[in-house]
């Protein structure tokens, strides 16, 4: 059930509209920006689930969809990871001059290819205070690693082997302060009971940390 402080939108981004859901608690002073995966959108279970729990600590969400339904029928577009930062980017400046929200201090949440793209808009644009990334593919973007400033904190489930040996090499790219926390007993999706409870406490406490100071 949606909640009523949960409104669909829709941002416009040259000539297309992406797809959105935006939640702005009472007296909130920060967000986070939600960059998705590849074959997901702004209606992942997952995504939605960190969201509330950020909802519920005052922090204002936004989940959108990075590509059209007609782009996302294209399959190597959900790997097009210029092509996603350039849609974060996009919507990022949407939020900066949105009357609701050009007020609130921004960071990302991102999962899957969408980490890429957040941790590639955050070396090309200023102003965002914190990255948080969850099973992501920080390495597909290590030329811009080392100009990341942003406090940068990359959650891995224990049995995602191959994508924690692709954090590890990401981490020691990073030249912000940054954490590599990897979950005891989670897979890629951290789908087994408590693992995604893990991901949103240690994503709530990170945001707080750095979106409030």
């Amino acid at each position: 059930m949606r909640k009523q402080s949960e409104k669909e939108i829709e941002i416009p981004i040259n000539s297309i509209f992406l797809k959105g859901i935006l939640n702005i608690p009472k007296k909130a002073k920060s967000m986070v920006i939600f960059a998705h995966g590849a074959g997901s959108s702004r209606l992942s279970p997952r995504n939605a689930y960190v969201a509330r729990e950020l909802n519920k600590a005052g922090i204002a969400t936004l989940l959108f969809d990075l590509l059209t339904e007609e782009e996302d029928m294209i399959y190597e577009n959900r790997f097009n990871v210029p092509l996603l930062t350039t849609r974060l980017i996009a919507v990022t400046k949407w939020v900066k001059t949105n009357p609701k929200t050009k007020t609130l201090a921004i960071g990302y949440f991102g999962a899957s290819t969408g980490s890429a793209a957040a941790l590639q808009a955050v070396a090309e644009i200023k102003g965002i205070k914190a990255v948080v990334s969850r099973g992501g593919r920080p390495d597909l973007v290590l030329p811009y690693l080392p100009k990341v400033s942003t406090p940068t904190l990359l959650i891995v489930g224990e049995l995602d082997e191959p994508v924690i040996e692709m954090n590890k090499i990401a981490y020691e790219r990073l030249k912000a302060e940054k954490e590599l926390v990897i979950v005891p007993g989670a897979t890629h999706l951290f789908e087994e009971p408590g693992k995604l409870e893990k991901v949103a406490t240690l994503a709530r406490k990170w945001f707080l940390r750095f979106l409030t100071s």
